[in-house]
């Protein structure tokens, strides 16, 4: 049996579908046909309208309701002016004040008018308008004055009721931290620096910012105190002060110990992250605030070289500089023997520790005095044949050299190696260190 067979008969477009899973239509040629609507696309379409439309009701509404609230206000009648306290029309010149029988209120602001008991004929009487005011030639002579000294000061009759039966006036108030005589008593940060507790500068700081207490109450400053005084210190203070740092530099020679002088540079320039000593055993990280009020705790001659402290803690300075400062500095000191006038000449090539003789070298340690003031006593003694080891607790200005001068030797080098327990060690020339926190001068 045949088979018809039709050629041109095309087969069946496919039919896709969208992602969602709707249907769409089949595909023909370039273009894509749209998606069919389902049932829940209608809702979703439909519900977007209602809510729309419920919008548009809402902005007619507010804005019909506006409308209406601004054409009652402009048909609300107008408040009429209030006519208790003022006339019609202004009283004319040389005519009394005139005032409204209906109420019983003066100018000022419609309060109650002040009532008096009557006229009082011996009361000094307003001069009508436009004439001149009539003052009596004595201030005295007028009815019921007194004189300015006899008169009760001023008070302010609104507070009045306000003040209790301890009401003191601020004029007779007193500082408490003022109660002291400009005279009598020390200042506050004069006696935390001789109770060790800060330096001036630091304990003035400190009273600025609140952190003194006097007997409990809050210090000011230039408070002055006498007697014993319970002196309290926040411990905010003592933190602050923890993180002052202490600086032990070498100086070399050519610098000089505090401000710059004659072209020479201080030695606080050598504070620098290049000069610090690779072997710095106090773990201290620098910081920028390490260079505010860095100074040097002591004086060394700018020919002189050896261990410089510049220090940011008053304390230190204080121990180290101050007046009834016992700290020990020792140096070593190379000289030459030149003699003094009067004195029998040594044979050339005479070493220094032979040409002294001992009565001089007992000079050293006690009995020479400068500038009008006797010496403290000091430890002099030979550390070889050309040097000399200092070690004094005082430290007045190119004292060891002067002293050598006294006694017919002449410095030619000068190293400080030891401030009380802190040497110098194998600090290299230039270089600097911090002090560890388990160092103590």
């Amino acid at each position: 049996m045949a088979t018809l067979t039709l050629k041109n008969k095309k087969p069946a477009a496919k039919t896709a579908r969208t992602a969602d899973g709707e249907k769409r239509g089949p595909l023909r040629g370039k273009g894509v046909s749209k998606p069919r609507p389902t049932l829940a696309r209608a809702q979703a379409d439909r519900a977007e309208r209602e809510a729309r439309y419920q919008q548009a009701q809402q902005a007619k509404q507010e804005r019909e309701r506006g409308a209406a609230q601004r054409q009652d206000r402009q048909e609300r009648p107008a408040r009429p002016k209030p006519t208790g306290f003022r006339p019609e029309q202004p009283p004319q010149r040389g005519e009394p004040l005139r005032r409204d029988d209906r109420d019983d209120r003066d100018h000022r602001g419609g309060r109650p008018a002040p009532r008096s008991g009557g006229f009082n004929p011996d009361a000094p009487q307003r001069a009508p308008r436009g004439e001149p005011v009539r003052r009596s030639e004595h201030r005295d002579e007028r009815p019921g004055d007194r004189p300015r000294d006899d008169r009760p000061p001023r008070v302010d009759q609104r507070r009045v009721a306000h003040r209790g039966p301890d009401f003191v006036p601020p004029t007779a108030r007193r500082n408490p931290a003022r109660e002291v005589d400009a005279e009598d008593g020390d200042r506050l940060s004069k006696r935390m620096s001789e109770l060790k507790l800060a330096s001036r500068r630091e304990a003035d700081e400190w009273i600025a910012a609140g952190w003194v207490r006097v007997d409990g109450k809050v210090a000011v400053l230039g408070q002055r105190v006498v007697g014993d005084v319970q002196i309290d210190i926040d411990p905010a203070a003592r933190q602050a002060q923890a993180q002052l740092v202490t600086v032990l530099l070498h100086k070399p020679i050519g610098y000089v110990s505090g401000q710059a002088e004659d072209g020479y540079e201080p030695a606080v320039v050598l504070f620098q992250q290049e000069n610090r000593w690779k072997d710095d055993p106090s773990g201290i990280k620098p910081h920028p605030n390490h260079h505010r009020h860095l100074a040097p705790a002591g004086r060394l001659d700018i020919d002189s070289t050896g261990l410089l402290v510049l220090t940011q803690d008053g304390r230190i300075a204080k121990a180290l500089i101050g007046d009834d400062s016992d700290i020990e500095k020792e140096y070593l000191v190379r000289v030459e023997y030149v003699g003094l006038p009067g004195d029998e000449p040594v044979p050339e090539g005479t070493l220094p520790n032979s040409a002294l003789s001992n009565n001089k070298l007992a000079l050293l340690n006690h009995g020479l005095a400068l500038d009008g003031e006797t010496l403290k006593p000091a430890k002099v003694s030979w550390q070889n044949e050309q040097q000399l080891r200092f070690v004094l607790r005082e430290g007045k200005k190119r004292q060891i050299r002067r002293m050598c001068e006294l006694v017919g030797l002449k410095v030619v080098g000068l190293k400080r190696v030891r401030i009380g327990r802190i040497p110098l060690g194998h600090l290299p020339v230039g270089q600097w260190r911090y002090l560890a926190p388990w160092e103590r001068f």
